[in-house]
């Protein structure tokens, strides 16, 4: 076997991954978030959202001026041309394994938290995971305060499993088989089976807990500022006092005498 066919079975389960949690975001999740943001009038910015103001990623900056792109973010008053004000970042992802999950429990809750002060505005930060995602993992995004929607990796499987399509294999299995199982499964992966399994994905998790999850994020983000007003302060030159009694006895005085002149 020469080193590009290793190459491509070795990297089968990989790629699968990438598919499935592709499908994930943009059969499931995206429908949920656009619903949120069509009721309060919000700009729902995702890889599915062509915008001329920007290519590619959906990057925004922390607080120290880097980069970071997010899957899912809302605006208030944002367009195709114009972006809005961020009312809310999300994070979305399929993991098959339970190895590694706290470990993208914190990068991504780690990518998330700066934004909470970064820009105040922002009043949900949430993860929706589905696969295997251990109790830790769980627990660690909470303890930061960050919103989790979790979808059990057997609903996942079953969905599809339901259309006749299998995407879970045995771990021991060998680099050969991975990338039969996975060309299978690719075989029968059309828009029309994207969409199906993600409608038996919608009735497996059931309306109740998704309905439930709409109104949690709707709650967060109710009595949205309609806008934002940033005002100039005038700086005065200092007023020194020796004493406490001196600096009370100026704070009583009406009207307050501050020398402008350097501003």
């Amino acid at each position: 076997m020469d080193n590009e066919q290793e190459e491509i079975q070795a990297s089968s389960g990989h790629k699968l991954g990438q598919l499935i949690g592709d499908w994930f975001q943009d059969y499931f999740v995206f429908p949920v978030l656009n619903e949120v943001a069509n009721k309060l009038n919000l700009f729902l910015d995702h890889r599915l959202q062509h915008r001329q103001i920007r290519s590619g990623k959906i990057i925004w900056n922390d607080e120290y001026g880097n980069g970071v792109d997010y899957d899912f973010v809302m605006e208030l008053g944002g367009s195709d041309t114009q972006r809005g004000v961020p009312v809310a970042f999300l994070e979305a992802f399929w993991r098959r394994g339970a190895r590694h999950s706290k470990d993208k429990a914190r990068d991504d809750s780690g990518k998330l938290m700066p934004m909470r002060s970064t820009y105040p505005t922002a009043r949900f930060l949430g993860i929706v995971a589905s696969g295997d995602f251990t109790r830790p993992a769980t627990e660690l995004a909470r303890s930061r305060d960050i919103d989790l929607f979790y979808i059990p990796k057997q609903k996942i499987v079953d969905s599809f499993k339901k259309l006749g399509m299998e995407m879970d294999y045995d771990d021991k299995s060998s680099e050969t088989i991975k990338a039969q199982f996975t060309q299978n499964f690719l075989t029968k992966f059309g828009e029309e089976a994207k969409k199906n399994a993600a409608k038996i994905l919608r009735e497996t998790v059931t309306e109740t807990v998704i309905r439930g999850y709409i109104d949690r994020v709707r709650a967060s983000l109710s009595a949205l500022p309609q806008e934002v007003r940033i005002i100039g302060e005038r700086k005065s030159i200092p007023k020194v006092f020796e004493t406490v009694d001196a600096a009370e006895d100026f704070l009583h005085r009406t009207p307050l005498e501050f020398d402008f002149s350097a501003s």
